[in-house]
């Protein structure tokens, strides 16, 4: 865990599919006046994540609303693919963001490449809380590095994240 001293979310622009059109929204929409959990993963359909990480933030869901606003996964693929894994995995609670571009992965240092496995650059797994767009709180995973072989899943899991917000 990496207690921040209250660093801004980057503000950046996301392109969301909805009813089957394009919504622009800021990221400060998102952030602003809220409490919000934030998790991010390498990708869409890929095992840890649709085994463990997405459906664990859904199923605590419930309890995550005792403490914040809303729960967001983002990651670096385009908006149709977050919507047919939201889809295909159940998820009705936690809302995705498509970082397509990676433009918000990027500003938040935490772009990695993942080339060795055919992904090209994608986010490092990281959850934070973010209290009107500040950063309180961010669990990254350890051994980040520039082209990363490995892919832990200590830190950025739902538990851990109910755990600090618990204890605040």
């Amino acid at each position: 865990m990496n207690k921040l001293m209250m660093t801004r979310v980057p503000e950046v622009t996301w392109h969301f599919r909805k009813e089957g059109g394009w919504a622009d929204i800021p990221s400060t929409d998102i952030f602003s006046g809220k409490r919000v959990v934030v998790f991010s993963l390498p990708g869409a359909f890929t095992p840890t994540c649709s085994s463990f990480q997405l459906p664990g933030y859904e199923e605590k869901y419930p309890e995550f609303m005792k403490y914040v606003d809303d729960v967001y996964c983002v990651s670096v693929n385009d908006a149709f693919v977050m919507n047919a894994w939201f889809k295909d995995q159940n998820i009705e609670n936690v809302k995705p963001i498509p970082d397509g571009s990676g433009e918000f992965t990027y500003a938040m240092g935490m772009s990695v490449n993942k080339a060795n496995l055919g992904f090209g650059f994608r986010s490092w797994r990281y959850a934070m809380v973010v209290n009107n767009g500040e950063i309180e709180v961010m669990f990254e995973e350890p051994g980040k590095i520039g082209n990363c072989p490995i892919d832990p899943y200590e830190v950025s899991d739902p538990d851990t994240v109910l755990n600090y917000l618990k204890e605040q």
